[in-house]
């Protein structure tokens, strides 16, 4: 279900950075038709390459935050908890080993 998600919305944001190329032609287009000098011209490409790169950050801000929601919603683990605790379980292993053998010594006396 996660998978499934994390693609639908990776989908939209693919989607969005798509479309970059039209946003491309489409200021090139504008400032060929309005007539703007090259200085001009290039400052209004970069105005909107700007803009069109903001929305993009606020988009995937915004698809982090409604995973996070999801997850949250749906209570399931996340790897970085599940690594976390295979790590205490590993060293609860070594602890107890090191007892056993601590107790096998004291008990050989």
């Amino acid at each position: 279900m996660l998978e499934y998600m994390k693609k639908s919305f990776l989908t939209g944001v693919g989607l969005a950075l798509r479309s970059k190329k039209e946003m491309e032609e489409l200021a090139r287009d504008f400032a060929e038709k309005s007539k703007l000098d090259r200085e001009e011209g290039e400052k209004f490409f970069e105005d909107v390459m700007d803009k069109y790169d903001e929305a993009v950050k606020k988009l995937d801000r915004q698809v982090e935050k409604a995973v996070e929601k999801v997850l949250k919603k749906t209570d399931l683990t996340r790897q970085s908890d599940f690594n976390k605790l295979k790590g205490e379980i590993a060293e609860i292993k070594k602890l107890l080993k090191e007892l056993k053998a601590d107790k096998a010594l004291r008990d050989d006396k």
